[in-house]
């Protein structure tokens, strides 16, 4: 009796094999790659709340007034192909009851026009592609992917520096769970402006060069684990004027203690977190896993039945008579 390997028994082998190949590959060479930052992102985030601003119509501050803040990002294909990185352009308004709907975005209270750019892999800062400001840090619009349990240096447009966002736990947005992390910014000057000397209580002046103070009462960011995009965030700006070398805050530009994503945004950022990281769970876990159970499965099934081959019986061998 001879074995010989059945067709189907090679076939199972040769799957299992396959699979067992493609369940580390999919962890170690495709989830790496799918985890990038995208270049045709195009979303709007809109944060309210109340507080106080400088109304240049009454020539003083003004309390107890609704605020929004619409901040949009797009990114530009063709920067980001031609620079191999993530290449975003970031439009921040802050607006008034007065300045909303605003057909120019220059009507706004304050308007803010920059351009992020990143290693669509790691999320740090690339300064290239007429980036605007200098940037620093590890997060900003977005944090990197696969958020640890640590602090993070949070770029601070107002600041025009890098805070310090210490790890607080977990909260839910919307019934999801993203790592919480929260910071403070002390007043610190960021500038100086020219204003009238009446502003800051020097009215012999016709203007001054003023000091322009910059605190935070308090940053919340809840972020999504595994993508690293922001759930949720609240922000409290203080910004004031005061005169040069003075140690008290002159006039108030704006103030509010809590700034913070409206339902409709939380909602949105919730929606595209759960595509994304299921997306990304798929090709790093789902897949994988069940590559590697399948293939060692089926390699047992198929190595099996080669083992065993099939049972033939041996043909007799022929003998040849010559005639004569």
């Amino acid at each position: 009796m001879r074995r010989t390997a059945s067709p189907l028994s090679l076939i199972l082998l040769g799957l299992g094999t396959f699979l067992l190949v493609l369940a580390p590959m999919l962890v170690w060479y495709v989830e790496p790659r799918a985890a990038v930052n995208p270049i045709d992102i195009d979303t709007t985030a809109v944060y309210r709340g109340t507080g106080s601003y400088f109304d240049t119509d009454q020539i003083e501050t003004v309390h107890d007034k609704r605020i929004t803040v619409t901040q949009q990002v797009r990114g530009n294909v063709a920067d980001s192909e031609k620079s191999g990185r993530a290449v975003w352009d970031v439009t921040t308004t802050v607006d008034t009851d007065k300045s909303l709907p605003a057909a120019d975005p220059h009507d706004a209270l304050e308007f803010f026009l920059n351009r992020w750019v990143t290693d669509r892999h790691t999320n740090q800062p690339v300064h290239c592609c007429k980036e605007n400001p200098y940037f620093e840090g590890d997060a900003y619009l977005k944090f990197p992917f696969d958020v640890a349990r640590k602090s993070y240096q949070w770029w601070d447009n107002s600041l025009g520096s890098t805070v310090t966002l210490h790890y607080s736990g977990t909260k839910k947005i919307q019934g999801y769970q993203g790592y919480r992390f929260t910071g403070t910014v002390s007043p610190t000057k960021i500038g100086t402006r020219l204003v009238p000397g009446t502003i800051v209580d020097q009215k012999n002046k016709p203007q001054v060069l003023a000091e322009e103070w910059y605190s935070n009462h308090g940053i919340e960011l809840v972020v999504d684990q595994r993508t690293g995009r922001v759930l949720y965030a609240q922000v409290g700006p203080r910004r004031t004027l005061r005169a040069p070398g003075a140690k008290k805050d002159a006039v108030v530009l704006l103030d509010s203690q809590k700034l913070s994503f409206t339902t409709a945004t939380q909602r949105d950022q919730v929606k595209l977190a759960k595509k994304e990281s299921g997306q990304l769970r798929m090709v790093g876990q789902t897949l994988p896993i069940t590559a590697a159970v399948a293939g060692f499965l089926l390699a047992m099934v198929g190595g099996a039945l080669v083992a065993r081959g099939r049972k033939r019986p041996d043909l007799p061998e022929t003998s040849q008579t010559s005639q004569a």
